[in-house]
């Protein structure tokens, strides 16, 4: 039998079985109840690094019916741009949620950026170093007429940084089975750059700078390396 196919049919096994078991186990308790409690607000300072916030520019424009579905899945967000002394900006976006079953899924940037009429480029995955560990991190290009958008962004659940969809549905199932329901958080960085090669250092060291100013709690937390 040709090995593709066999491969084929063990990983849809495995996600038939993945999706059995999520259902047939009913996790009780929010692991966000068991930590220390998130406030986004409070915890990402105004001011860190090279990099304070610019309260002049918005991080990003989200239509209506974008809006109305990431508040269903999402408990905070927040949005931010920051500037350094040179003029260079990014923009912040972290969504926390502290039920992530399958009604309440993670809203992935590229369908975001998409609904809101951007051509979006293909993923591609990088392990992106950060004072906490190497968190693997995706990253795209969003585009529309002459506004070029590099984007980086992970995904966090429970205490595990996640590449995709199939991984976060892994993660899930790990906890479902010690009866806990997973936290998850979005943290996005975005810059307007059409080199996205000089974008992506520069939110690189943006991430480190945020990372080394919050506490080590939320450090270990939102690089997905907390124990």
């Amino acid at each position: 039998m040709n090995k593709s196919i066999v491969t084929g049919a063990v990983l849809c096994g495995l996600m038939v079985l993945t999706s059995w078991t999520a259902q047939a186990v009913k996790p009780t308790t929010r692991l966000s109840d068991l930590h220390q409690k998130i406030v986004l607000a409070d915890v990402i300072p105004t001011r860190f690094g090279g990099w304070t916030e610019d309260v002049n520019q918005v991080s990003a424009v989200i239509n209506p019916q974008v809006d109305a579905e990431i508040k269903k899945i999402y408990a905070q967000t927040l949005s931010r741009t920051y500037v350094n002394k040179d003029g260079e900006r990014i923009m912040l976006s972290i969504a926390y949620g502290t039920d992530q079953r399958d009604n309440l899924a993670v809203h992935y940037p590229e369908g975001c950026y998409g609904a809101q009429g951007f051509n979006v480029s293909p993923v591609h995955y990088e392990s992106m170093s950060s004072r906490s560990g190497d968190i693997p991190a995706t990253r795209l290009v969003a585009s529309l007429n002459n506004r070029v958008e590099p984007i980086t962004y992970w995904i966090v659940v429970g205490e595990k940084a996640v590449r995709n969809s199939w991984e976060l549905k892994k993660a899930r199932l790990s906890y479902a089975l010690d009866g806990l329901i997973p936290d998850a958080t979005l943290i996005r960085v975005s810059s307007i750059n059409a080199d996205s090669a000089v974008a992506y250092r520069l939110q690189q060291g943006f991430v480190d700078d945020m990372l080394a100013a919050v506490s080590p709690t939320m450090r270990a937390h939102f690089s997905g390396h907390a124990h």
